[in-house]
């Protein structure tokens, strides 16, 4: 099953990763000063994503 999991970085902020179920991260997130604005990053991409367009602009 896929997962996020919250850690800290060498400066001491809160990040996400998301994770396959083999264990491959598959996205990142940015670093924040609580872990309650961590959270609530994860749950805005959970609401949001699903709803997200492609948009190639490599053409």
């Amino acid at each position: 099953m896929p997962k996020f999991e919250i850690y800290k970085d060498a400066a001491g902020k809160f990040r996400f990763r998301l994770k396959a179920p083999n264990g491959e991260i598959i996205a990142s997130g940015e670093a924040y000063e609580s872990k309650d604005g961590c959270k609530n990053g994860i749950a805005s991409i959970k609401e949001n994503a699903p709803k997200a367009e492609i948009v190639d602009t490599t053409q």
